[in-house]
């Protein structure tokens, strides 16, 4: 029996530079810091984006669709110490995200397009969501697209398992080919000086958290960065989808 799927709420904002020191001097009096920061109070994500061949992904997020979900490779700080498969749904404005750890020979031989063996005693280990990634692959001819690369400041804070995050420096790279390199070929998705913070949660956002983000006087956006960062490389490719 498939295991059900839990949905928690996700809301974005675009905000500037000097929002973000408002709330960050607002948010670090309230709640600790991720504990995975380390010293720098920061980290980089680096995520490479699959999509298949008639890029749904990409047109269902373009089209608003409802229920829709996207898959990824997930890496920190440019290293393969962690690497990470992940499918990130979404139904009714609340997300999913359920994950499957990769060797890094399993990564390679998935952003060099080829599916991992199936028929094998292994095989029968891989979680759910790698086996299901694996079927698109085969059916739907899915294939590493596109990388976003971002600095995140995140804080967390244990009920209601609130993650408030801040995600600068956001940029993305065609070169999918370079996954682990650190000098790629990087364009920038947003306007400088911009950036965006997520306030992720499961049942409810503490009252004194609310209060204190403001979060009714801010504008909430509907930003994937799958979605912007493909779409700036492609502009720059000549404004035709790769």
């Amino acid at each position: 029996m498939a295991k059900q799927r839990t949905y928690r709420h996700e809301y974005k904002f675009l905000i500037d530079e000097r929002d973000k020191a408002k709330l960050y001097d607002r948010i670090k009096n309230l709640i600790p810091l991720d504990a995975h920061v380390g010293e720098c109070g920061s980290y980089w994500i680096r995520s490479v984006y699959f999509d298949d061949y008639r890029d749904s992904c990409f047109h269902q997020n373009e089209d608003g669709i409802n229920e829709r979900a996207k898959y990824r490779i997930r890496i920190y700080n440019v290293s393969g110490e962690k690497i990470q498969l992940e499918r990130k749904s979404k139904k009714n404005g609340m997300t999913n995200k359920e994950n499957a750890v990769l060797t890094r020979e399993q990564c390679d031989t998935l952003l060099a397009g080829r599916p991992l063996p199936m028929g094998t005693p292994q095989a029968e280990q891989y979680p759910e969501v790698l086996r299901q990634f694996l079927v698109l692959m085969l059916t739907k001819g899915m294939r590493a697209k596109t990388i976003v690369e971002y600095e995140r400041i995140p804080f967390v804070y244990q009920n209601g398992n609130v993650r408030i995050t801040f995600d600068s420096n956001i940029t993305s790279s065609l070169q999918t080919d370079r996954f682990f390199e650190k000098d790629t070929l990087r364009y920038p998705v947003l306007a400088r000086g911009q950036l965006l913070m997520e306030v992720k949660f499961d049942e409810y956002l503490p009252t004194f958290i609310r209060n204190h983000m403001e979060i009714g006087r801010l504008q909430q956006t509907s930003f994937s960065k799958y979605y912007l960062g493909r779409k700036y490389t492609v502009s720059g490719a000549g404004g035709r989808l790769q």
